[in-house]
């Protein structure tokens, strides 16, 4: 049995009116694996807790395969909880922690065969005569799971499980997980900041930030079209390079993005995508691309849809099967400050006198959307085209990281050509959404 989870206008307010999840609408499938996903504080665990009845909704809806849940018990929701602290009694054996939930659902029956081969799933049969205090973190976190999965519920509910362990671990528990909920077809609604978790397990990942849904989709769809800049700086191992640019769209001439000391040239003719750009002319706007979206070449070796600029090399990181290069390319990066905040924090209401109303509208809706995304100076009066901006303490050199084969040898204080597959590239408002490529448009992201 599997369950469908849904989510309508879903509220959660605490004393004081402070809000930490607001209007969530989210769809879960029967035997669906969703991540949500989200720095610490984002309401992801808040949202978890609601459903499986630990929370009381504040605001909206909360229904299990289509009725009306929000004043059900936990006990009548047939769902399972994976803590992040195991949450094991000290005193009970492994066998009497999993047969626990057993024998309070069902006094009459005994949970013995039930136990057994929840425990042979999960390898753990040498285990279920020890105690707690006896077993390791991984022993520990395999017999909290054990308890959930003899239940057979419809759905579980797993509140980042494998943060208290280590890497190698970790990976090995991603695995199983993965491999068991599949076998059981359950739903399952999974929590954790951990973006390598999310990406590897969810059949779909949705990001929170500041109680606020940002994005639901894929892995493939939330890595190659994020919505944001947001979800673009959150999901990826490096971070996407975020870049202040300058629309240049003259009559007559090509169409480029300033970089400060360099520039993008746009290839005519323009895709439709890049057309779409020409509203932004003189705008500021962010520039995003991915660490695989650059790679080192001479301009004569470009292939189409590739333009050249050139880095400094500023610092090389040897990551054994690839080596990761921090350029200085003149640019100057765009900073989203609360991108590992709790809560993003909301502008002050001031009255304004510059601007249209329109414009006073999308500010205060994209206020209501938790406040904005990154935090941009308005162009200087000098001769360069961006004004200088001060890296923060602990930012790592260089404003563009990019991704090669670990054959290259480069050393410090190098000037290197390098190409830009403009097929790759992001380009976000100052508020933070995406404009390119066009919202409405979803590109083959096999290709």
């Amino acid at each position: 049995m599997t369950r469908a989870i849904s989510l309508h206008h879903v509220s959660k307010s605490y004393t004081r009116g402070v809000r930490v999840v607001e209007r969530l609408s989210l769809d879960i499938r029967p035997g669906e694996f969703l991540v949500l996903l989200g720095p610490s504080g984002c309401g992801k665990s808040t949202v978890l807790r609601m459903i499986a009845g630990l929370e009381e909704v504040t605001e909206g809806e909360l229904r299990l395969d289509g009725e009306y849940a929000n004043d059900l018990p936990p006990s009548g929701r047939d769902m399972a909880m994976v803590f992040q602290n195991f949450a094991l009694y000290p005193s009970m054996t492994s066998r009497d922690n999993i047969g626990f939930p057993l024998r309070i659902e069902t006094p009459g029956e005994d949970p013995r065969a039930r136990v057994d081969a929840t425990a042979r799933m999960l390898g753990i049969q040498d285990l279920l005569d020890r105690f707690p205090s006896q077993l390791s973190g991984g022993e520990r976190q395999r017999v909290a799971m054990g308890r959930a999965i003899a239940r057979h519920p419809s759905a579980f509910l797993m509140d980042e499980p494998l943060s208290n362990l280590d890497a190698k671990l970790r990976n090995h528990l991603r695995a199983e997980i993965s491999r068991l909920t599949r076998e059981l077809g359950a739903t399952t609604v999974y929590v954790t900041h951990d973006q390598a978790e999310a990406m590897s397990l969810g059949d779909r990942v949705a990001v929170l930030r500041g109680g606020v849904l940002q994005q639901v989709g894929t892995p493939r769809t939330v890595y190659g079209l994020p919505a944001n800049v947001f979800v673009a700086a959150f999901i990826g191992t490096p971070r996407i390079n975020l870049l202040r640019g300058l629309v240049r769209a003259p009559l007559d001439g090509a169409m480029t993005i300033s970089l400060g000391k360099q520039y993008l040239r746009l290839p005519e003719p323009l895709c439709l995508d890049h057309q779409l750009l020409r509203v932004q002319q003189g705008r500021e706007v962010i520039v995003g691309l991915r660490s695989e979206a650059v790679r080192l070449g001479r301009p004569s070796d470009a292939r189409p849809g590739e333009v050249a600029i050139s880095g400094l090399v500023e610092h090389v990181e040897f990551q054994g099967h690839e080596v990761l290069v921090h350029f200085d390319t003149g640019s100057r990066p765009a900073l989203v400050p609360d991108l590992e905040s709790p809560r993003p924090a909301r502008p002050a209401r001031r009255r304004r006198r510059d601007g249209t109303v329109l414009d006073r509208l999308r500010e205060r809706a994209g206020a209501r959307r938790a406040g904005p995304v990154v935090v941009l100076d308005h162009p200087s009066d000098g001769e360069s085209d961006l004004p200088e901006q001060t890296p923060p303490e602990g930012r790592l050199p260089g404003d563009l990281v990019v991704r090669t084969t670990p054959d290259i040898a480069l050393r410090h204080g190098m000037q290197v050509p390098l190409l830009v597959d403009l097929a790759h590239l992001f380009v976000f408002d100052r508020s933070g959404e995406r404009i390119c490529p066009a919202p409405a448009r979803l590109p083959d992201l096999d290709e």
